[in-house]
């Protein structure tokens, strides 16, 4: 009678440890669907989120800088609040005879993006870190440039999603 009982509680453990094991299984393969729709969403508002990001950042600087607007806007307000075309408009008023696509405005992304990175730093270590972006920006090739605010704001855009 032990010999068939051993029998039977091992089949019984086995076939219990292949049902939670199919389970999990059947789990983990709901999950990664939902993984991969979640990537497919997150992907979709990523791209449609760096352009806005982008703006912002350019704007933020520009503003900084020239001055055109009274307000010290934050970039998560640009960025969330404020309406597209709004803020493209103050873009467009604040770069005046520079082009969206000038070295002005590009430099003007890797100034708005870096001083968000930078924000939660104490001043004095923000401002040592924004003198640094403001070296790496003159000495750096127009595609370096290109390809460190592309970096920067994919990052930003990420933060945003969260």
């Amino acid at each position: 009678m032990k010999v068939i009982n051993k029998a039977v509680l091992s089949a019984l453990t086995c076939f219990g440890f292949l049902a939670a094991h199919a389970a999990l299984a059947d789990e983990a393969a709901k999950q990664d669907a939902h993984n991969l729709w979640l990537k497919k969403q997150f992907s979709q508002q990523h791209q449609q989120l760096i352009p806005v990001v982008t703006v912002a950042d350019m704007f933020y600087a520009c503003n900084k800088e020239r001055k055109v607007d009274p307000i010290n806007y934050h970039i998560s307000e640009l960025v969330l609040k404020m309406d597209r075309d709004r803020l493209a408009d103050k873009l467009t008023t604040c770069l005046a005879d520079d082009s969206l696509k000038s070295d002005v405005a590009l430099n003007f992304g890797l100034i708005g993006c870096f001083n968000e990175q930078f924000s939660e730093m104490p001043a004095s270590e923000k401002a040592q870190k924004m003198k640094l972006v403001r070296q790496a920006i003159a000495s750096l090739s127009r595609e370096e440039r290109q390809k460190s605010l592309t970096k920067c704001v994919t990052e930003q855009a990420i933060r945003y999603l969260k």
